[in-house]
């Protein structure tokens, strides 16, 4: 079993990981993608059912002030439009960490499928507080509306409001963050396990 000097350790490492996956950005037009869905995943993947502990040092980063998000730091990034993303990342991390507990055994092909559908599951509860808190800011803020119009008009739509916000928040991130950052946090924390195991620690 991991000790809890590792455990700790490990903790700390991921948490500065989810920062530094913030700042790892790429635009397809004006849409902005970043890796923190990995470190997310990652954390419940090596942790299992402590995967919350290096998110809930993360989000405490960002209360410290420290650029530890997208956005910055500060108090205002965790009562901003996106802070429903952030708050439910102890939520995801931990869900997935228990999704580890319970079918990876042998490390087998079958066993990573089913890492990676309970990775899909993992951040559901993500997205749901994520996109509800951003659409409070949205239906008050004529800034927020049109950015989510604009986007969904770049990919030749035309939605209501609602399903705008949905989509701009929610859909266009989806296919990036199951079949990238999840796929990668899978294989990664597949070789961390081997690491760990060549020095008698499982």
């Amino acid at each position: 079993m991991v000790n809890n000097y590792l455990r700790f350790t490990l903790a700390c490492a991921l948490a500065v990981l989810t920062a530094l996956t913030s700042q790892i950005k790429f635009y397809i037009g004006m849409i902005p993608y970043t890796f923190q869905n990995f470190a997310v995943i990652l954390s419940g993947l090596v942790l299992g059912k402590y995967g919350f502990v290096p998110q809930l040092i993360y989000i405490g980063m960002i209360a410290l002030g420290f650029p530890a998000s997208a956005r910055g730091g500060g108090l205002g990034i965790l009562l901003g439009y996106t802070a429903g993303y952030i708050w439910s990342f102890p939520l995801s991390a931990t869900i997935m960490g228990l999704v580890r507990e319970r079918v990876w055994r042998k490390g087998d092909s079958r066993e990573v499928v089913m890492l990676w559908i309970g990775s899909i599951l993992a951040v559901i509860p993500l997205y749901i507080l994520g996109f509800y808190v951003f659409w409070l800011w949205t239906s008050g803020s004529s800034g927020l509306l049109n950015y989510c119009l604009e986007v969904t008009r770049a990919f030749g739509l035309n939605l209501s409001p609602f399903w705008a916000a949905f989509f701009a928040t929610v859909v266009i991130f989806f296919p990036q963050d199951i079949f990238m950052d999840h796929v990668i946090a899978i294989t990664v924390f597949k070789h961390i396990q081997k690491f760990l195991k060549s020095y008698g620690i499982s």
